[in-house]
């Protein structure tokens, strides 16, 4: 089994910044995609970003140029950097990682979710 373990989130004033942290741990083999999604309140979840394992990151139109996706492949994480953050932006953030994990002998795939972090943005 896996599990995914979020961090950082917090309150901001409009303007200021905010790292997340999500880390994967259990018998994994390895980690393809990982990425970010927000639910705001009465909202649908919707995605905020992901980067492949090779770093190659692609955002929502919303956050593009704004926020910034990372990862440490050694360590099973993947950020997220928020800058210049607005109301709008206020949520509950989760990440998301397509794992494959060691079963035994055999290996097996999983679309894995954290348990979210809230991101308050406000004065």
């Amino acid at each position: 089994q896996v599990q995914l373990v979020e961090s950082g989130g917090g309150l901001v004033q409009p303007g200021g910044s905010l790292r997340l942290s999500c880390a994967a741990s259990g018998s994994i083999f390895s980690i393809n995609d990982m990425g970010w999604y927000r639910q705001a309140p009465g909202k649908e979840r919707e995605l905020v970003g992901i980067i492949t394992s090779g770093g190659s990151a692609n955002y929502a139109d919303s956050v593009k140029g704004r926020f910034i996706i990372s990862r440490d492949n050694a360590k099973n994480t993947v950020y997220l950097q928020m800058n210049s953050l607005k109301p709008e932006d206020t949520a509950v953030y989760y990440c998301n990682a397509d794992i494959v994990w060691r079963y035994g002998l055999a290996r097996r795939s999983s679309d894995s979710w954290g348990q979210g972090t809230q991101v308050t943005v406000s004065s």
